[in-house]
């Protein structure tokens, strides 16, 4: 189908699932909608991302995210979407949605809702049959494509720099800006940030301490290095952590916009001032790594200073920080960075 045939047809089957869902009385969230909605004195909000400008002329109703837990802003809000991203990492149990957002769900007594498949990109079509009055986008990768696409369906909160670098912060903001509720996404904010220096005040240990997020390794083949730059909100999680950046990630990361580089194993020298590193694999990936000619000369290597998380586990999963799953993740993250970091000093 053409773009042009199919935008219309987007925005078509939306006006009219909009129309039917005007027909019906309101709800109070569980089967959907926004709990928060109906506000007559809503003030029109206008918010600048890397991809335009979008203006929300209503107080939302009806509210979709697309991509990476954008969900889980309107979710720890009290608002339950109408549709979202299905989870395709961490998933452990297989059912679309990962073990934090199932508990919100419960905890808010709401079914889950309709859920994205975005194994080959966004689904368009499934997204406008949901008639959301916004679209949540604040931490994602959409293409200006993609942008426009969706702004034929709804207004669209995208992410304000970087694709994929919208820290966890910037993400409840953006986006609970986007619902009208700026001043309830600030209070979590606050609240998320008091859990975080309290459970790293337990961990000393890890102040100061360097760390990198090496990204999933081949054991088969070491002759190249990728790792997260700080511009991937995994490795920017550290510093809320209490542990610092080393020099050699912060110089590399000031040369790119992208969120990961892959360099030759014959520089790992480069990354002599790495005292911890975190990563996905088991216990076969320390091994190879503690073997290998040049890697193993990385102090953190040298000293077993290693985190190998189960990468399509929730814990792996919750290594990237999200509005949910900060609080699932964090005494279990923090103790197995600690018990590396003893390894470091």
């Amino acid at each position: 189908m053409p773009r042009a045939s199919r935008l219309l047809a987007l925005s078509t089957a939306a006006l009219l699932t909009a129309g039917l869902a005007a027909c019906s009385t309101p709800s109070s969230g569980s089967d959907g909608s926004a709990a928060a909605g109906g506000d007559t004195e809503f003030t029109p909000i206008t918010i600048e991302h890397a991809l335009g400008t979008t203006t929300i002329e209503t107080k939302p109703e009806r509210v979709a995210t697309v991509n990476w837990a954008n969900h889980e802003v309107p979710l720890a809000l009290g608002i339950v979407p109408v549709g979202m991203a299905a989870a395709n990492f961490g998933d452990d149990d297989g059912d679309g949605v990962l073990p934090w957002v199932d508990e919100k769900l419960e905890e808010l007594g709401a079914e889950t809702p309709v859920l994205f498949d975005e194994t080959d990109g966004i689904d368009f079509e499934a997204v406008a049959d949901t008639a959301p009055d916004v679209i949540l986008a604040a931490y994602s990768g959409l293409t200006q494509e993609d942008y426009d696409t969706l702004s034929e369906i709804a207004p669209v909160v995208a992410y304000p720099e970087t694709a994929w670098g919208t820290s966890w912060r910037d993400m409840i903001h953006l986006n609970s800006e986007g619902l009208g509720l700026a001043e309830e996404g600030d209070a979590l904010i606050a609240e998320l940030e008091q859990e975080i220096a309290d459970s790293a005040a337990e961990y000393p240990q890890l102040e100061g301490t360097s760390a990198m997020f090496l990204t999933h390794v081949d054991t088969a083949d070491l002759s190249e290095v990728s790792f997260y730059t700080t511009h991937d909100t995994r490795a920017a999680f550290f510093e809320d952590l209490g542990l610092s950046t080393p020099k050699s990630i912060a110089d590399a990361s000031a040369t790119t916009e992208n969120f990961s580089l892959t360099v030759s194993s014959e520089q790992a020298d480069t990354f002599a001032d790495v005292d911890l590193i975190v990563t996905y694999g088991g216990d076969d990936l320390v091994t190879t790594l503690e073997g290998d000619p040049l890697l193993s000369q990385v102090p953190a290597v040298a000293n077993g200073s290693i985190v190998s998380l189960p990468g399509t586990s929730p814990l792996g999963t919750a290594a990237n920080p999200t509005p949910l799953s900060i609080s699932w993740v964090l005494d279990d993250y923090l103790e197995l960075l600690a018990a590396a970091a003893d390894k470091a000093k």
